[in-house]
């Protein structure tokens, strides 16, 4: 598989402390990466070494298989980036910004601002000054900022930030076409793992600044995790009558009202008929299968 971006023991220490440590990441070309974990464990700051904001104290970064090195203006003209927040020229207009962001790369084409406004449904508001702008556009407004030069890599940084349900799924099929069409390699941490879940080909899960699994989203998929979810007013006799009566032991209590059964030996229909002999309520069962934000809890910890 051909990546377009690595990372060898990439470490990253401040005052003494390891903020990054060993990670080793892989972002195979043409695709999106999902890069998750808990805030605080590291995906910001390993993205700003990725664009030479921060410079690692020790491994190193290969991006087009090129090492990263301070002097690499070349490869980081090849690059797109939303970073924490965008920030603009406050008393220019939106238009204005993007001009001066085509000079600064040295990227002239007439149609580029346009085309970048009109993706991100700022068209008619491209003579706005930024000042005026809700925190919603000027996340859309760095996002066109950050595809105007027509990138091989974009690297996003939590990119629907202040966005609302119809802004989220414009940006999430605008990246996707992106990729898709035009072959943009896609880097893009979220909170909202259900956002990456529907877009990304591969996940990197990070924590307390170490990379402790990479896999495509293909593998989660066929891993078939399913369990029994059930509501039940009456949890703690629910409980007893699975365990007593159905000798399962692999059952989860999720919230006060919901329980999880993960035995693949059981059918819906037998927990429904030894609930009705035991006069135990049941408001809901369903089938479900494992999730992406499951499998991500599972792997930090943070569901326990």
């Amino acid at each position: 598989m051909a990546y377009l971006v690595t990372t060898n023991n990439l470490t990253k220490s401040i005052a003494g402390k390891a903020i990054i440590s060993n990670l080793n990441m892989h972002i195979p070309k043409g695709e999106i990466y999902g890069f998750l974990g808990p805030n605080g464990s590291g995906k910001t700051t390993t993205m700003k070494m990725l664009l030479n904001l921060w410079k690692p104290t020790s491994g190193e970064i290969v991006l087009f298989d090129q090492k990263l090195m301070p002097d690499s203006y070349n490869l980081l003209k090849r690059i797109g980036s939303i970073i924490e927040f965008p920030t603009f020229y406050e008393d220019l207009s939106a238009e204005e910004n993007l001009k001066f962001h085509c000079e600064y790369m040295g990227y002239y084409s007439p149609k580029s601002i346009e085309q970048a406004l009109s993706m991100l449904h700022l068209e008619a508001d491209k003579n706005k000054k930024v000042k005026e702008f809700s925190l919603g556009m000027k996340q859309r407004l760095g996002i066109a900022r950050a595809i105007l030069t027509k990138p091989e890599l974009l690297i996003l940084d939590e990119p629907t930030n202040g966005l609302d349900p119809a802004g989220m799924k414009q940006i999430r099929d605008l990246l996707t076409m992106l990729c898709q069409q035009y072959g943009i390699t896609i880097l893009i941490s979220s909170h909202l793992l259900s956002e990456i879940e529907s877009m990304a080909h591969t996940i990197g899960v990070i924590h307390h600044g170490k990379m402790i699994k990479e896999i495509s989203m293909k593998e989660i998929a066929d891993m078939g995790i399913e369990y029994i979810e059930i509501s039940t007013s009456e949890i703690k006799k629910a409980a007893y009558v699975l365990t007593d009566k159905l000798d399962l032991h692999n059952i989860k209590r999720i919230e006060d009202d919901r329980l999880r059964i993960y035995d693949s030996k059981i059918v819906p229909a037998e927990i429904s008929r030894v609930f009705a002999e035991n006069k135990v309520s049941m408001q809901e069962l369903t089938i479900k299968s494992e999730s992406l934000e499951d499998y991500f809890l599972k792997l930090t910890g943070e569901g326990k």
